[in-house]
């Protein structure tokens, strides 16, 4: 029992779309301590069967796209058309500096406001591993509180998109109109996970330099294939600051769930996603238990630093210690 709370009156809170029993639950399975932990668990076992109905989009941008007006822009078209949003940003830098996720969410005041809305905060925990294992959880239990769309945040392009791909339904794609040299540095991967592409900002003078961009990503689009045969990655124009497109996009998405329901595709992706979630979950525990092991821990620093020293290969150190914890 965490926070002088039980488990069932947690989840009986989280069901009844108590926001601050959300909010606490998900404090406790972010948490690190073992009876937290024990506690979370059981509190995701009784929650499992309530999710899953909701629709998971990722929305992903370089550094100072927009995603946070985009968002607040986004999910109030979502809430006008009779939805319930919840709001998940994953912050690398957390852990150090608390910044960027808080300015979020006071750049999405007015949606942070709104009863049908609810932003959290998912800090990486110093690994980018933790950060997927916590997400899947967090968006769980944002699914069995009622929401109907959840949203993850990742901050900038990189290995965090991959992971936020590989844990949603739909992966967007928000890009600022510079095309050119913006194009070269966006890495292919990242244009292949991509479900919809939109260009921000395209307002005022930028909205020439915008068309020019859409263009040029529709023409790499032609070089990639496609991560669905039965979807083709829109490629449009936006201003999140003007509520331009903003609705059109709502409605893309719609038509995007639609489209892979009936073909099965959601489904055949979220089982794939379930799976590769246990294997991750797998890893992460017997990482922790073979970390703990005083045995290991006991040889673990002299092993190190003749690797360092190059006295000792990383290979035959690493046999080393797997033989030591299976006491061979």
């Amino acid at each position: 029992m965490a926070g002088g709370i039980r488990t069932d009156e947690l989840a009986a809170g989280v069901v009844a779309g108590e926001r601050r029993a959300l909010a606490r639950a998900i404090t406790l399975v972010e948490s690190t301590l073992p009876e937290h932990r024990t506690q979370a668990l059981s509190l995701l076992e009784v929650l499992a069967p309530k999710a899953g109905r909701a629709m998971r989009v990722a929305i992903s941008g370089t550094p100072g796209v927009g995603k946070s007006t985009f968002i607040e822009r986004f999910g109030t078209h979502v809430i006008d058309d009779g939805n319930r949003i919840a709001v998940l940003a994953i912050d690398p830098s957390s852990t150090l500096s608390g910044g960027s996720i808080l300015g979020d969410k006071t750049r999405m005041e007015l949606l942070t406001r709104n009863e049908a809305a609810f932003i959290r905060p998912t800090p990486s925990g110093g690994t980018l591993g933790g950060v997927a294992a916590r997400t899947r959880e967090a968006i769980l239990l944002c699914e069995a509180a009622g929401f109907d769309v959840v949203v993850v945040e990742t901050v900038g392009v990189g290995q965090s998109e991959t992971m936020a791909a590989q844990m949603t339904d739909m992966f967007v794609l928000l890009l600022a109109p510079a095309g050119g040299d913006e194009l070269q540095g966006i890495k292919r991967g990242i244009i292949e996970l991509a479900d919809l592409i939109l260009v921000n900002k395209a307002d005022g003078d930028l909205v020439p330099i915008a068309a020019k961009a859409v263009g040029e990503y529709r023409l790499a689009l032609q070089l990639i294939r496609p991560r669905s045969e039965h979807w083709s990655v829109p490629v449009s124009t936006c201003s999140a600051l003007n509520d331009v497109g903003i609705s059109d996009c709502w409605q893309t998405i719609c038509e995007y769930r639609t489209v892979m329901h009936t073909h099965g595709e959601i489904a055949h992706r979220r089982a794939s996603q379930a799976q590769a979630w246990l294997k991750s979950e797998i890893n992460d525990a017997l990482e922790r238990r073979f970390r703990a092991d005083p045995r290991v821990r006991a040889r673990l620093k002299d092993i190190e630093a003749a690797v360092a020293k190059g006295t000792l290969p990383p290979t035959t150190a690493a046999q080393r210690l797997i033989d030591e914890f299976l006491n061979e």
